[in-house]
């Protein structure tokens, strides 16, 4: 996975100690890791049909943003 300097910024901050835990402990911890995990996980396949200038409009937009376009359609279905 590509880092981008901001997120190596935050990486090399928690590696040296600078951040403290939230509240909340382990039972927190392992909450949002379930999460993580689970939105991570492809188990499921999706076909779908597009007419050929959305798919070319999607992967123009991806590839200014600098995504797979299966990717900016994954984002694209969240943020609505």
């Amino acid at each position: 996975m590509k880092i981008e300097s901001d997120e190596k910024g935050l990486r090399q901050s928690v590696e040296r100690g600078e951040w403290n835990s939230a509240a909340g402990g382990k039972s927190e911890r392992t909450r949002y890791a379930r999460y993580a995990k689970a939105a991570f996980r492809k188990d499921r396949r999706l076909n779908i049909r597009l007419s050929s200038k959305d798919l070319e409009a999607i992967q123009k937009r991806a590839l200014a943003e600098g995504l797979p376009y299966q990717t900016r359609l994954h984002v694209s279905s969240l943020v609505q």
